[in-house]
C-alpha cells in the first residue's frame, strides 16, 4: 500500500475541507485491519502480515505513516510489489472493494533476500520480481505469501538481527534523542553506525530516530495531556518548537492538531 502521491503535503490538507471519513477514526467503518505473526523460521526477518480489506463507495485518501520497514504487498488483479522505507508520509487512495496482503519486514530483514543495499529501494515501489525472480504467482494469502519468502531463500545475516536490534533500541529508550546517543549505547563508531542504517535499513539513524520520537507526540496527545510543545521539542533533540511541527508535518502528512483531530 505504498503508492506515493506527491506534490500533496501538509499545506494542501490545511486548506482543503476535512473527509468526515478521516476525524475520530471513522475510517474503522470502511476498513478491516488483521495482522499475524510470521512462523518462527522466518521471524528474523519478518515482523509480521499484513491484511487490509475495504470497501468505499466514494474514494478514500488513505494516510500511511513510515515506519523503518520494506514491505511487500500482494493484490488481486495486480502484480506482487516491493515497497522500501518511505521517508515522509504516503496518500493511498482506496476506492470500490479491496484486499491486500502484505509483509512488514524487520528493520534490515529484507537486506538478506536483496542481498545488496536497501537504500537503493528507498522512497521507491518496484516489481516484487524484480528482486525476488523465478517465483510463481501468489494467491492473496499469508499461508501463500509465507511459502513464497521461503522460496526466496534468505541467506543468514548476523548484521541485520545486530541492526534491527538497534532500531529496537531506538524504539524502547525514549532518552535517544541524537546519533551519538545511539552509538554510544550500541558501543559502535557514528560512522559505522550510519553506514550500517543505509545498508540494512534504508535510511539514517538520525531519520529513525526522528520517526520514534515524533511517535512518542502522538502518545501524549493521544493521553489527552496538555503539551508544552517548546518544552518537549527541547525535549527530543530540536532547536526549537518549529523545526518540530515541520517535522511532524512532513512525516504525518499534517500539522499536529490536524492529527489530532483525525485519530
Amino acid at each position: 500500500m505504498n503508492k506515493r502521491d506527491t506534490g500533496r503535503r501538509d499545506a494542501t490538507l490545511a486548506i482543503v475541507p476535512r473527509d468526515p471519513r478521516e476525524l475520530g477514526g471513522a475510517w474503522t467503518r470502511y476498513q478491516r485491519h488483521e495482522f499475524v505473526s510470521p512462523a518462527t523460521d522466518l521471524a528474523p526477518y519478518v515482523s509480521q502480515y499484513w491484511v487490509v480489506e475495504w470497501e468505499y463507495a466514494e474514494p478514500y485518501r488513505q494516510l500511511i505513516v513510515p515506519y523503518p520497514s520494506v514491505h511487500l504487498s500482494v493484490q488481486d488483479g495486480r502484480a506482487p510489489e516491493v515497497s522500501g522505507v518511505a521517508t515522509g508520509h504516503v496518500v493511498k487512495v482506496l476506492e470500490g472493494a479491496g484486499r491486500v496482503v502484505g509483509v512488514a519486514f524487520r528493520p534490515g530483514g529484507f537486506r538478506p533476500f536483496l542481498r545488496s543495499r536497501v537504500s537503493a529501494l528507498t522512497d521507491r515501489t518496484v516489481p516484487a520480481a524484480d528482486i525476488l525472480r523465478g517465483l510463481p504467482a501468489v494467491p492473496v494469502d499469508v499461508a501463500a505469501v509465507e511459502g513464497w519468502l521461503r522460496a526466496a531463500g534468505p541467506v543468514a545475516d548476523p548484521v541485520a538481527e545486530w541492526v534491527d536490534g538497534m532500531v529496537g533500541v531506538v524504539a524502547e529508550d525514549a532518552g535517544i534523542a541524537r546519533v551519538d546517543d545511539l552509538a554510544v549505547r550500541c558501543e559502535i563508531g557514528v560512522r559505522r553506525l550510519q553506514r550500517l542504517f543505509v545498508e540494512y535499513v534504508g535510511v539514517s539513524p538520525k531519520w529513525v530516530i526522528r520517526r520514534y520520537r515524533l511517535h512518542e507526540v502522538t502518545e501524549r496527545m493521544a493521553a489527552g495531556s496538555r503539551i508544552d510543545w517548546a518544552a518537549l521539542a527541547a525535549d527530543l533533540g530540536y532547536a526549537d518548537q518549529a523545526h518540530l511541527a515541520r517535522d511532524f508535518a512532513s512525516m504525518f502528512g499534517e500539522a499536529p492538531t490536524h492529527y489530532a483531530a483525525r485519530y
